[in-house]
């Protein structure tokens, strides 16, 4: 790659927010710009770099090789530049606003118990939660359009994205049901789940995974009735009896007065992992610590 001029850093950030997004559509939308303006800022940054950065792969769009690094320094850069305001902000008390993402898996209970603490701060902040799928969440933060995403599994090496992992705890998972169901159930549990009536979360979630290793390791074989990427609605099909369903043991109290089940039991061998993904390797937002140090010692303790 060469150039003669330096690089635009608007140009730049459009690529940047492409090569996250893999759509042009997605990312006109994000900038409030027009789709021809977007391509015409990557046309312009490909000419100054003298190098083709994105190639058309099915309905999206891929990095060559010349843009997987374009992308590695861009990743750094909007990243330090992340660091920069957030250190600033900090050095000025002004945390008026923190955008969350939720992962569709995490129990809507459970999302709440988690950022409750960072509505109880001396100096207040507005909270705004938006949920999707994890790996759009991660997008989402790669082009720091959130904060923080709150999911069940942690962000892989593998991942083209400048960000880090914050446990928050773990918890074994028990299961609930309308108390008919679960009186119907609860002998012998858990072999009494052999044939029994099942709602599950899909395989997005680390949940499901685990759950079927453990009913394969146990030779047990429910009747999967249901599943869904929704935890709130397959809580409800929960509450009318439709199928037994798994949650973490830590909200047990919340999802039977919630819902009016009962729990059957506990796998105790099956267990939840749930985690803070932010941009910051050290957390530095007021809201964001009470979050982290609430979960771990107080949630999870």
């Amino acid at each position: 790659m060469h150039s003669s001029r330096n690089v635009n850093f608007s140009h730049l950030r459009s690529f940047w927010m492409v090569s996250h997004e893999g759509s042009v559509t997605r990312t006109a939308e994000k900038l409030r710009l027009s789709q021809p303006a977007v391509s015409m800022q990557l046309r312009e940054l490909e000419r100054r770099l003298g190098a083709k950065l994105l190639r058309r792969s099915g309905r999206t769009l891929a990095l060559t090789e010349p843009g997987r690094l374009v992308q590695r320094y861009a990743d750094e850069i909007f990243g330090l530049s992340r660091e920069l305001t957030d250190a600033l902000a900090g050095r000025q008390g002004r945390f008026a606003r923190l955008t969350i993402g939720v992962a569709m898996v995490v129990p809507k209970l459970l999302a709440y118990r988690f950022v409750k603490p960072a509505l109880t701060l001396p100096e207040p902040v507005q909270i705004q939660c938006v949920e999707d799928r994890p790996e759009r969440l991660l997008a989402e933060l790669a082009a720091q359009s959130i904060d923080l995403a709150l999911a069940d599994t942690p962000l892989t090496p593998l991942a083209k994205v400048r960000a880090f992992n914050h446990l928050l705890g773990e918890t074994p998972v028990a299961i609930f049901g309308a108390p008919e169901l679960a009186a119907a159930h609860r002998r012998r549990f858990p072999r009494s789940l052999e044939g029994a009536p099942l709602l599950l979360p899909t395989e997005i979630s680390s949940l499901r995974r685990s759950l079927d290793d453990w009913f394969e390791a146990e030779g047990i074989r429910p009747r999967v009735v249901g599943e869904f990427d929704d935890t709130a609605l397959l809580g409800v099909f929960g509450q009318q009896a439709v199928g037994l369903f798994p949650a973490p043991a830590v909200i047990e109290h919340e999802i039977r007065r919630q819902h009016g089940v009962v729990r059957v039991g506990t796998l105790a061998a099956v267990r939840q992992r749930f985690y803070a993904i932010s941009g910051e390797r050290h957390l530095t937002h007021p809201a964001v610590r009470a979050l982290a140090e609430a979960a771990r010692n107080e949630l999870f303790a």
